[in-house]
This record gives C-alpha cells, structure tokens and sequence, in this order.
C-alpha cells in the first residue's frame, strides 16, 4: 500500500521544521528491495516509526494524523531519506517527565529494521530540537573533574595517560592490583577492560580492595594522583549499584579518584541511566563493546559510531570510546574526529545536521585500541588537540622498559606534537618515547622509514 500522500510531505523545508522545534529530525541511508518505489518505501518506513501499518485502521483519527511522521526530504540516487518525528511520539518517565533514549531508538530504529520492501536502512545523523534536548540528563561529571583530581588546570587540562590491564582476563587479584601500581608510576589512568568484573578467579571484592592499596602506594611513591575506573556493568540494576557502592567504600577518601566503566552497548540505556542517575559524582565511563554489530561500515542496518556517541552524550556519558580514527586498530578513518568534535563543542556539525547542546557539558573521547607512542603524533596532528584519555594497553604493558616506562613514552608522544618536532629527533632527547621505536619496530618502520640509521640502532 503506498502511503506517500500520508506519510510524505516533500514540501517541507528543514529549515522552517527547525525553527518550529517540534521535530526531531532523522537521516537515513535507505535502500528499497527490487521493484519497490523509492518515496513510497520511505513513506511505509516513517509510518512504521509513528502512527501507521500497512492497512488502514479503524482507530486513526484526526489528532493521530497530526503526529505522524512525516519522509520530508528524499534523494534516491544518493540512497537519502530524512523523516520529521514530532517530539509528541517519544515516551517519557512518569516519575519526572524526563525523555529516554530507549523510545527514541525504539521509533527510529524499532520495527522499521525488518520490513519486507525495505533492502537496509541505517540512521547517520539526527537532530533534536531544544524542547526535546532539555529533556535528557547529558553529563554529570567531566574530565574537568579528573583534571582537578590530577592538579591540573580544569580549562585545557590535557591529555591524561591511561592504559588498560593486559591479559584483559586471566589475572587473579594480586598479579592485577601489581600491574596497576607497574603503570601509575608512569601513568595517570587504569580501567578495567570490558569483559573484567566478577570472574571466580578474580572475585571483585578481593580485586578492587588490592587495586585501591595500589593506589595508596603508588600515589605515596609519585607524589602524584591517580585514577581508576572500575567497571560495574551488569543485568541487573540492584547488581550495578551494589558494585558501585562497595567500590567507592573501598577506596574510601580517593572515592574521587574512581570512574565508573559501564558496557553501554550491550547493557543498554538503562545501565548508563542507572550509573548516571545513582552516581551523579562520578566520571562516567561508556564503554562500547559490541557495538560494530551495527555501527560497522560493513553494516547496513542499525546506526553509526557517530550515532552511537551523540546518544552517549545525551544519556549523561561522561566519556566515550571513540575508536582511533585510523591511527589504531580498530575500524576508523582520519575523518572520524567529526565524532569527538559532536560530544566536546556546544555547537557543532554532523553529516547531515548541525546540532547546538545549549551549554549541555562534553562527553570526553577516550582513545583505544592499537596505539602507542608512535601513533600519537599523527593522531593529535588530526585531532588538533590532546584534551582526551587514551588507554593504549599493548603501548604500555608491550614497551621493552615495562609499563611505567610506556606510560612516559606516551606523555613524550603528546610533548612531540606539542612542540611540533620531528618525531625521530625528538626520540634522541627522550628516552621511553626513543625505546618505543625498538618496543613496536613494525609501526616505526611503516611510520618513520630510516628511523634505525637516525637512531643508532641495528636491525633485528
């Protein structure tokens, strides 16, 4: 059944549904099956979102006409649809009227995944107006309360050196809270990487109370603060508070000095809800998992990376893994810094819209997987700035001198770039960020070709 004279309104201008600031608006990459129409594939889709089905019902009135949504704009050769959702739709809390992200995904990306006319559609940006913005928690704590932890200055406090615990699983207590205090006599930052909680080998309890005297010695011996974040992921919300509760006990007077990791993926908004709303003191650290199941380019369905960390912002995420942009080893190009820009600025633009947050606070990008010291330079230059966490675990605990020894290399990284030198002379004067060179010779070849002739150094 086409629907376009319904559920289609090619007149509307984008500009004037923004000025309105009724809508929320949504662009999709959406490709129909063989044989299927364009606009009236689109206009199925946005009925399926709001107030349609693919029959005429006997309950449609006029009031539920005026909250359909509505494919405004289309471009068939570019595979382009974007669809006006009238805020009314979304659901919002009864205990205090707050909006959820949950119903948001639930009309923009809910049954409209599955229909038969429809070969694959992946939402790339979205708008929300102010009415709607206001509605959502967006960030409690910052990385301005990690500088502050750290003595630095909570305007440009800069990067902040972290790395994740390598084996991620199969370390029992000890040999963990020991790796941890290896790292802070370099480092600043510790997480728990995704996977690690409560494993028999390793029961929670007996693990945090180590890693919090870990702290204790390594703060006595630097003389500097250190931070952990602490992943209390899990099912059940009574279980995520629990874990909360006990570990800011643990560590007692450097309760500040303690994130919270939650697996925000594959937990869901609720677990993010449930960390940012029972911890509002807390950095909250949202960890991705999970999500290249349909944020990968290879994926057709579902959302983007870039989709991924707005919602995260919104939901109240203090920081987000933001993949490396093509620098690390995971999926990614030069051009994702779109994304860190989207969660840091007030204003800022995506691939479709342009989105003002209204003095919403940032989301932090935290950087992983794959980097080391090597890496860095080529990453800041990108980024343009170093107002970050990168957790490199391999480009700390896979340096040749030890962890404390990648963690100083790191921070050289970020002063190389800094001073806008050349990596490999720089190397000469600094001696962790000169022995990552020979720790990763795989990535100083590729990056810095000759730089064993530079360097002294012989081949392997």
């Amino acid at each position: 059944m086409d629907q376009s004279n319904r559920y289609a309104r090619l007149d509307l201008r984008e500009e004037d549904l923004i000025a309105g600031g009724r809508h929320v608006l949504v662009a999709y990459i959406m490709k129909p099956k063989p044989s299927y129409e364009y606009l009236a594939t689109a206009a199925h889709f946005a009925a399926e979102s709001s107030t349609g089905t693919n029959v005429d019902v006997s309950t449609t009135d006029d009031f539920t006409r005026g909250v359909d949504a509505l494919v405004y704009a289309i471009d068939p050769e570019q595979e382009l649809m974007k669809i006006a959702y009238p805020i009314a739709l979304f659901d919002r809390n009864i205990t205090d009227g707050r909006a959820m992200i949950c119903s948001f995904l639930t009309l923009c990306i809910g049954n409209n995944q599955g229909m038969g006319d429809v070969e694959y559609a992946k939402m790339h940006d979205f708008y929300f107006p102010p009415d709607y913005l206001r509605l959502f928690d967006g960030p409690s704590a910052t990385i301005a309360d990690m500088w502050r932890v750290l003595g630095r200055p909570h305007v440009d406090g800069g990067f902040i050196v972290g790395t994740i615990i390598k084996p991620k699983l199969g370390l029992r207590p000890q040999p963990f809270a020991d790796a941890c205090y290896d790292f802070w006599l370099g480092g600043d930052f510790i997480k728990n990487d995704e996977p690690q909680g409560n494993q028999t080998f390793a029961p929670l309890k007996e693990t945090i109370a180590l890693v919090a005297e870990a702290m204790k010695r390594a703060q006595d011996k630097t003389g500097q603060a250190k931070l952990f974040s602490a992943n209390i992921t899990a099912d059940d919300p009574h279980e995520m508070v629990a874990r909360g509760e006990y570990i800011l006990e643990t560590f007692g007077e450097n309760a500040d000095h303690v994130a919270f990791l939650v697996d925000g993926y594959v937990t869901g908004p609720a677990a993010i809800t449930t960390a940012r709303r029972h911890f509002p003191r807390q950095y909250l650290h949202y960890h991705r998992a999970g999500h290249g199941a349909v944020t990968s380019p290879q994926s057709q369905r579902g959302y983007t990376a870039f989709v991924l960390s707005k919602m995260a912002r919104l939901q109240g995420a203090s920081g987000i893994h933001v993949g490396t942009m093509g620098f690390g080893k995971m999926e990614g190009e030069a051009a994702d810094r779109a994304i860190a820009y989207m969660i840091t600025e007030d204003t800022a633009d995506g691939p479709y819209f342009r989105q003002d947050w209204l003095g919403m606070k940032p989301t932090t990008p935290i950087i992983s997987g794959g980097m080391n010291a090597l890496r860095m330079p080529g990453f800041f230059r990108n980024l343009g700035h170093s107002n970050l966490v990168m957790t490199a675990g391999g480009g700390s605990f896979g340096h040749i001198d030890g962890a404390a020894a990648g963690a100083m290399s790191l921070r050289q990284a970020e002063a190389c770039w800094k001073e806008g030198a050349d990596p490999v002379e720089f190397a000469k004067s600094n001696r962790e960020f000169a022995r990552a060179f020979e720790s990763f010779p795989a990535d100083a070849d590729a990056i810095y070709p000759g730089w064993r002739d530079r360097l002294g150094v012989a081949a392997a």
